[in-house]
């Protein structure tokens, strides 16, 4: 994820935790929904901004556009029953009832209405239904009210950063039924929010509407509100039901094409059905195609990085993602030099935001380039679609954006001629650290003392080398042997001086970087595991790797530590230096499996499932804390992990796939399972709708012991499944 900066006095401190600090997203529970550009985050009871100094609110492009909303029934708060997001549409239903009431000396008991809410989003509207129903044995008359708000705040300002100056800020009541705010931002762009209600009013200013409901035994009501967000004109609202509709439609449409997965334990489906709804729910349609976007509230935006390693993740699912991933990231990509923006020609993008204070240039990120693994990591998605669909037409499309990164990782990215990737952020505002560790302490030696640059991180080596074998598997596909056979011969020479400079033979393990004078960080980190994952590691020295991070002072039984408990630097509450983060643990997995290295594997996959199942609506966050697990107890939250994350719901589908052994190889027309092994809390898993070109399989895999038997239930087309030991 990204660092952003805290302004202290004339000086930027890129401090994850000290931005973050003010505004905990895990103090209590808390829902989001998201479509397109715009996400909102709720509280418990489906309001915003009932306690202040929260993440709460409704975005759109990194801007908040409602930040208060609050249901009340007599003045006074509701009392939640049930709250719900459903996996399989993105509304979230909330039910509640009354308080002890006294209305004009008549008394309605508490627990005699109920009030259901209904709530939605779609192209950057907020949908509101409230229901009320009165179940008492007289009739009820009471008053319901909405307080609500717009301060119009820059995501970066809702994190925690001060600002000198802010823009003009105005509202009015527009008729009987509707209000509008709106905002002269510093970037010159006017923004508004109209908030519409229905049925009829008894009373509305511009902080407060509020109805008078009468209600016979048995009888219901219905109450509406939309809020439409946006720069110069506003989106005009549909009807309710036309809208719900609408955005089920999408979303069965955008997953139409996924693998389903069915197993013989119904928490671990609970998981897995939350885990493939929250990659679709971040999930945004491009006129490129579909783009994961990172992580609510914090990163609901493109990065480079997460949007690839969660199509890496989820590409045995669905390809799709990968080919939105690849020509977003192709467009984006850099043809020229900015050095505010760490852009050069070839780079991939790290992060773009559409805020007022990017726009502005208060933060670097309008469209930033400062991820020195962005790149091969391009290259490397490009090889794994291609090897997962065939499609020769895509990748010839985008092979000069392949050269193109290519040609970056060894002119830009090689700075000293070293034959290693390394980074140095180009202007003091930019990201200090620049791989996916980009916290400011994140890369150190032994002795905890901060390396300086330019910074050669170990993943990245492994990255670039397997970008080069990619790069050697397309070329030779689009008829260039040549070039194939040069790629495979620089692969090689990488491989062999990574092996060279990077193995601490004292600590059994890959160095975390080299620093600026070829010194290595003799650190023990979760970084080796990507080595692994890459297929750079020595057969002899991954054994070596592995057993290394399932020792307990890497391994907290909830998952791989990003940095062992034995290290200087080591602190369980960090962002990056001892806490446990999913995607990494699956990236890991997958590394395992290359080596053969099952049985750690299967401890991994388990960790994740034992850690969702601790977590509200079996999701699992962005990062959680490195404490050691303990009976009876879940892992500990981070105070500001997003949830959903989109390489966090990717991690589980990532970490099943390796211990399957699948593999979807279309060159070979093969649905392989290669030693495949499960978990004993599973004894089947049913994959339906696994697809390959043009064919189409079910497959059950069920366990025996230590074995896996598979079993073809069904098969469409010429795809050959297959399963070796």
């Amino acid at each position: 994820m990204t660092e952003h900066p805290q302004p202290d006095g004339d000086r930027n401190v890129w401090s994850e935790q000290e931005i973050a600090s003010q505004t905990s997203v895990v103090d209590r529970p808390q829902y989001s929904l998201k479509h397109g550009e715009a996400f909102v985050v709720l509280d418990c009871c489906g309001n915003i901004g009932a306690m202040p100094g929260t993440a709460e609110g409704l975005f759109y492009k990194d801007t908040r556009y409602l930040s208060r909303f609050e249901l009340r029934i007599e003045g006074q708060r509701l009392v939640l029953l049930s709250a719900s997001v459903h996996q399989d549409k993105p509304a979230l239903a909330i039910d509640l009832t009354n308080p002890d009431l006294v209305v004009t000396g008549e008394p309605v008991p508490h627990d005699t209405i109920a009030i259901e809410r209904t709530r939605f989003i779609r192209r950057a509207v907020a949908y509101e239904r409230i229901k009320i129903r009165n179940y008492g044995s007289a009739r009820a008359r009471f008053g319901m009210d909405v307080l609500f708000g717009s301060d119009f705040r820059d995501l970066f300002e809702v994190r925690g950063m001060k600002r000198r100056a802010r823009g003009k800020t105005s509202a009015r009541v527009v008729d009987r039924a509707a209000v509008e705010f709106a905002y002269a931002g510093l970037d010159g762009i006017e923004r508004a929010t109209a908030i519409t209600f229905s049925p009829e009013l008894a009373r509305l200013t511009v902080d407060r509407a509020s109805w008078t409901v009468e209600l016979a035994p048995g009888e219901e009501t219905v109450l509406f509100v939309d809020v439409a967000c946006g720069e110069q004109t506003l989106p005009e609202p549909e009807r309710f039901l036309v809208g719900l509709h609408g955005v089920r439609r999408e979303r069965r449409a955008l997953c139409a094409g996924a693998a389903r997965i069915s197993t013989s334990n119904e928490l671990f489906d609970e998981v897995l059905g939350r885990a493939r709804s929250d990659v679709y729910t971040v999930t945004t349609a491009t006129p490129l195609g579909p783009y994961p976007y990172a992580g609510i509230p914090w990163f609901s935006t493109m990065f480079g990085r997460d949007g690839i390693i969660t199509a890496l993740l989820f590409a045995w699912m669905d390809p799709s993602l990968a080919r939105g991933v690849l020509e977003n990231l192709a467009a984006l990509q850099a043809t020229g030099f900015n050095r505010a923006a760490d852009a050069e020609p070839g780079k991939i993008m790290h992060e773009i935001r559409h805020g007022e204070m990017a726009n502005a240039g208060e933060v670097p990120f309008r469209r930033y380039y400062g991820s020195v693994d962005a790149t091969p990591l391009f290259v490397m998605l490009a090889g794994q679609y291609f090897e997962r669909t065939g499609d020769r037409e895509t990748i010839g499309r985008l092979w000069p954006n392949v050269e193109a990164a290519l040609s970056w990782i060894d002119t830009y990215g090689d700075r000293d001629g070293d034959g290693f990737v390394e980074y140095q952020r180009e202007t003091e505002s930019g990201l200090a650290n620049q791989g996916w560790k980009d916290s400011h302490d994140a890369v150190f030696h032994a002795d905890g003392t901060m390396a300086s640059g330019p910074i050669a991180l170990c993943e990245v080596q492994a990255y670039v080398f397997a970008a080069k074998r990619s790069a050697a598997t397309l070329a030779e596909a689009l008829g260039m042997p040549a070039e194939a056979r040069r790629f495979r011969d620089e692969a090689e020479e990488i491989r062999v001086r990574f092996e060279r400079a990077f193995w601490c033979e004292e600590l059994g393990t890959y160095a975390l970087a080299l620093d600026g004078d070829k010194h290595p960080c003799r650190v023990r980190t979760s970084n080796a595991g990507h080595a692994l994952f890459a297929g750079i590691a020595a057969p002899e020295r991954a054994a070596r790797v592995s057993e290394g991070l399932m020792r307990p002072s890497a391994f907290s039984g909830w998952g791989i530590r990003t940095l062992a408990s034995t290290e200087a630097r080591y602190n369980p509450v960090s962002y990056h230096n001892g806490s446990v983060w999913p995607h990494d643990n699956a990236i890991i997995a997958m590394g395992f499996t290359r080596y053969g290295f099952m049985d750690a594997a299967q401890r991994i996959l388990g960790a994740l499932f034992g850690a969702a199942t601790h977590q509200d609506a079996m999701r699992l966050p962005e990062l959680f804390c490195g404490f050691q697990r303990k009976p009876y107890r879940g892992p500990t939250a981070y105070p500001v992990a997003c949830a959903p994350q989109a390489w966090a719901a990717a991690s589980v589908f990532g970490a099943l796939g390796a211990c399957l052994g699948l593999q979807l190889r279309h060159p070979e027309n093969e649905i392989l399972f290669e030693d495949p092994t499960m978990p004993d809390f599973l004894q089947a898993i049913t994959l339906e709708n696994l697809t390959l070109g043009d064919s189409r399989a079910c497959v059950e895999l069920r366990r025996y012991m230590s074995d896996v038997a598979v079993h073809v239930r069904d098969r469409q087309g010429s795809a050959r499944v297959l399963v070796t030991k």
